[in-house]
């Protein structure tokens, strides 16, 4: 059976970003939204890690914030080099889709 696990870490980046465009928030809300898009495998352990990388990068931004829940909580949100950045994934993205797109619409015939 196909691991899609690669898939999903090529395209998580992305889908963060995206989340992330709409408003700050935080790691396990990031979780939720995405797996309420069919993300379903994804788990904490995989998500926090990425928020790490894209804030060393300055991607991102993450600033601690009261939870009317219990201890602070890290809320993330994009930097201006994010949305060019997250820009730059969509463009990417969707030429690759089409051409995924037109090569199974041909049955693999090119």
């Amino acid at each position: 059976m196909y691991d899609k696990s690669q898939l999903m870490r090529g395209t998580l980046e992305g889908a963060i970003l995206k989340i992330l465009s709409a408003n700050e928030t935080y790691g396990y809300e990031i979780l939720v939204q995405l797996q309420a898009c069919g993300f379903g495998e994804i788990k904490e352990g995989t998500i926090y890690p990425l928020l790490i990388r894209l804030e060393k990068k300055g991607i991102i931004k993450g600033e601690f914030k009261a939870s009317p829940l219990g201890p602070d909580r890290k809320y993330y949100k994009l930097t201006e080099e994010g949305v060019r950045y997250m820009e730059s994934f969509e463009e990417s993205w969707s030429a690759i889709r089409e051409a995924m797109d037109r090569l199974w619409k041909k049955g693999g015939n090119v």
